[in-house]
């Protein structure tokens, strides 16, 4: 990170900054509400696709939707329900600053990402095996036994016991 107070070198190093710096300054606010729900300590998470939003300045004040894409580079991201038509009626994408949103809901199908919010467990219910499935699987297993190799002690000594009744 940038070390000096002159505001042209900080721009300078925003903008010649490389993309794994750049990850640091695509990070928006978190619903208070989402944030106990899931427990989440922090107050920012990067932005993600997949993630739902809030715009909470500019024209778009008050929309919400679903990140579509995220512009690291540019420091834009682009919502689902954000378009507008050009002169010729093709309609595009609004690019709207990361850090005028704030995060409503995430994205976790990533464990990865899971796992880097270090989320607090939610109880799972174990699934109820089905008891007739599983009294037959313990009886198939417990009837069906290796056979014993030539030469072995174990199979010798049951051959021998057999042998004496």
């Amino acid at each position: 990170m940038i070390k000096s107070s002159k505001p042209r070198k900080q721009r300078r190093f925003r903008f010649n900054a490389p993309l794994h710096e750049l990850q640091h300054f695509s990070h928006s606010h978190v619903d208070k509400s989402l944030a106990k729900k899931l427990g989440i300590t922090k107050r920012a998470v990067q932005v993600s696709k997949g993630d739902t939003v809030k715009v909470m300045s500019g024209k778009n004040k008050g929309k919400t939707g679903k990140v579509l894409r995220v512009d690291m580079r540019k420091g834009f991201l682009f919502i689902d329900s954000m378009k507008k038509k050009n002169a010729r009626g093709k309609e595009f994408d609004i690019p709207i600053r990361i850090n005028n949103v704030y995060i409503t809901d995430l994205n976790l199908s990533d464990k990865v990402r899971a796992g880097k919010l270090k989320l607090k467990a939610v109880p799972q219910k174990p699934a109820a095996p089905d008891t007739k499935v599983a009294k037959a699987d313990e009886t198939k297993t417990a009837a069906v036994k290796p056979a014993p190799m030539p030469g072995d002690a174990v199979a010798v000594n049951e051959e021998a016991a057999a042998a004496v009744s």
